[in-house]
């Protein structure tokens, strides 16, 4: 594969070497191997079930230790919020009320979400600043038929002269009308949140991933509301923010795996999913790291709720990772008892949810005791896993690898080969789901940072077929960020109800329960 002086200094403009992009590109020739699920994890099987009692102990154990500990939350806010309003930018662009109605439109193109959002038109956030903006620009909304209603509702909405919802941060829309002439964005509704559990010694220390474009904007809305929140919770907020680096950029190819070109005959490189945001959260430095989407948030009034599963995941986090801190340090000595050997490995069977090798067994001693190490000395995570109601996203499974040695994995259902019948009913028997909702430990039993680069599965790439200018092209994901970018992590699954899962993925998703203040 040859590349000209041009393409060289495009590939290094990006901070890619010449060696990474020829690497991508064998990636694309050569395939990304399935991910080999050998079970569901289900309750009691890879997944930890909860009771009022161990509820109890494990916020308790968080509440103990938290002032104790530097925390953060990590939340990933990258994005515009265009495929939000997918299905209305269709209507917009092609309803027309002098040629068809309403019911004979949707009924054509099938778009029930209209209909949804037709209905719950009063409910949303935005729907006062919509009527002022229309009667600004001396639209009488109100002698409109309701057909046209709709369309200049809409369009308001989206049009890039006038809201722009579309073209604008997901974590900086409206997102929950208060009724008291307030209406928050879920930006506002995370710091909220962090101020419940994720703030040590009465400071909330969080950190957003964004488009730099979008950078003063967040600021902006930081400023504006920063002083009556930290009056309203009694906590100093800390925020930060960082964006995706251009290193994690891959190169895009034609459906023959070769370099895609665009018109000028440019290289064209593209952002690679939040896989890419290992490196920002590898950067951060604290105790405990909450990690959960921009859209994942609720009303104030759910707020106590969601809050205590937060908590009870950090407990859980801090109870093993002092057992397994204990054990490394005992590990360490000179001298290490029979006794001691098998109650880390009852821990790491019967706690960690790790299988030990069949080879273990004729190991001799000092080879065991290094075995032991390399399983113990790893980044923690605690994942909240909901019940499964048709949501997509990522599961919990028991995944093999090539040796065969079994692990718990977040597997997302591209990475499995569905024409296997075997691999196809293992994924239909699956009874929960990855609400992204996790709690990580990314220091050592020695207070240092693990480099978490060193934990990624590069197996659990992507390649997706997109379009640019018209013309189809192949794009390469990196490993998830809760998928194979922590597949060599310790992995802990945990039952949390789906009240914790409140995703807005289409604007409709406003007019559920939990977004609701009434």
């Amino acid at each position: 594969m040859s590349f000209t002086e041009n393409d060289i200094i495009q590939i290094e403009s990006h901070d890619l070497t010449l060696t990474a992009v020829r690497k991508q590109i064998e990636i694309f020739e050569t395939g990304i191997p399935h991910t080999n699920i050998s079970d569901a994890a289900t309750l009691n099987h890879g997944i930890i079930p909860l009771n009022d009692a161990s509820i109890k102990e494990y916020t308790e154990t968080f509440e103990a230790e938290k002032d104790k500990k530097s925390i953060l939350k990590f939340v990933p806010a990258s994005g515009a919020a265009t495929r939000m309003f997918k299905f209305l930018f269709r209507f917009v662009e092609e309803y027309n009320a002098n040629e068809q109605s309403l019911n004979s439109y949707i009924n054509k193109t099938n778009l029930r979400e209209l209909s949804l959002f037709m209905v719950g038109l009063e409910k949303f956030p935005f729907y006062h600043q919509v009527l002022k903006l229309l009667k600004s620009k001396g639209i009488a909304y109100e002698t409109l038929s309701n057909q046209e209603k709709i369309w200049h509702f809409s369009k308001a909405m989206l049009d890039e002269n006038q809201l722009n919802f579309g073209n604008q941060p997901k974590g900086l829309l409206p997102f929950h009308d208060y009724k008291n002439n307030h209406i928050s964005t879920a930006f506002e509704e995370h710091l909220y949140e962090a101020a419940l559990y994720a703030s040590s010694n009465g400071v909330a220390k969080l950190h957003f991933t964004i488009s730099e474009v979008y950078k003063n904007k967040f600021t902006q809305e930081f400023k504006s509301i920063q002083s009556q929140i930290e009056e309203n919770t009694g906590v100093k907020f800390d925020i930060s923010f960082s964006y995706q680096q251009q290193s994690t950029d891959t190169i895009a190819v034609t459906l023959k795996d070769r370099p895609f070109r665009d018109s000028k005959g440019a290289l064209l490189f593209r952002p690679s999913g939040h896989g890419a945001l290992l490196k920002n959260l590898n950067a951060l430095d604290a105790d405990i790291i909450f990690v959960k989407n921009i859209d994942n948030v609720v009303v104030y009034k759910y707020k106590e709720e969601v809050a205590t599963y937060k908590k009870v995941l950090a407990g859980i986090l801090l109870k093993l990772q002092s057992k397994a801190f204990e054990y490394l340090h005992q590990l360490d000595s000179e001298e290490v008892s029979e006794a001691t050997l098998s109650a880390i490995e009852n821990f790491l069977t019967s706690e960690l949810s790790i299988k030990i090798s069949d080879e273990y067994k004729k190991y001799a001693d000092r080879y065991k005791i290094e075995y032991l190490q390399e399983k113990l000395n790893r980044p923690i995570r605690i994942c909240g896993m909901v019940k499964n109601e048709g949501e997509p996203g990522g599961g919990p499974f028991w995944v093999k690898d090539h040796k065969s040695n079994q692990s718990l994995q977040i597997v997302e259902s591209a990475q499995i080969n569905l024409d296997d019948p075997k691999q196809e009913n293992i994924l239909k028997n699956a009874t929960h789901f990855n609400p992204v909702d996790l709690v990580c430990g990314v220091k050592n039993y020695k207070g240092e940072k693990f480099d978490l680069e060193q934990y990624v599965d590069h197996n659990a790439s992507f390649i997706t077929k997109k379009t640019k200018n018209g013309k189809d092209l192949k794009a390469l994901e990196l490993p998830g960020l809760w998928n194979g970018s922590m597949a060599d992590w310790t992995t802990i699954f945990v039952e949390v109800p789906i009240i914790t899962f409140n995703p807005v993925k289409t604007v409709n998703d406003l007019l559920k329960t939990p977004h609701q203040t009434k």
